[in-house]
């Protein structure tokens, strides 16, 4: 196994990532990030915040998780008001 380093720096919605790879960014709120890795690979998440849940898709379809915005924006505010 090698180390590795990331840092991340955020502007408002936008996200810029550095690693030992090069300069990724991203741009998105919390639950939902859309971006491209410093290796020019395109990816979309989702994640549940606060439970460390998530899933991440790479490659050309992984816009279809646009579709999954409006139940993570309704879970989110499930476990904020709970």
């Amino acid at each position: 196994m090698g180390f590795t380093y990331r840092k991340s720096v955020n502007l408002g919605p936008f996200r810029v990532n550095l690693s030992k790879s090069g300069i990724g960014y991203s741009v998105g709120g919390r639950g939902f990030r859309v971006g491209t890795t410093a290796r020019g690979k395109k990816y979309t998440s989702f994640s549940i915040p606060g439970t460390g849940v998530g899933y991440r898709k790479s490659g050309a379809g992984c816009l279809v998780l646009l579709a999954a915005l409006p139940v993570g924006i309704a879970a989110t505010k499930l476990l904020l008001t709970s």
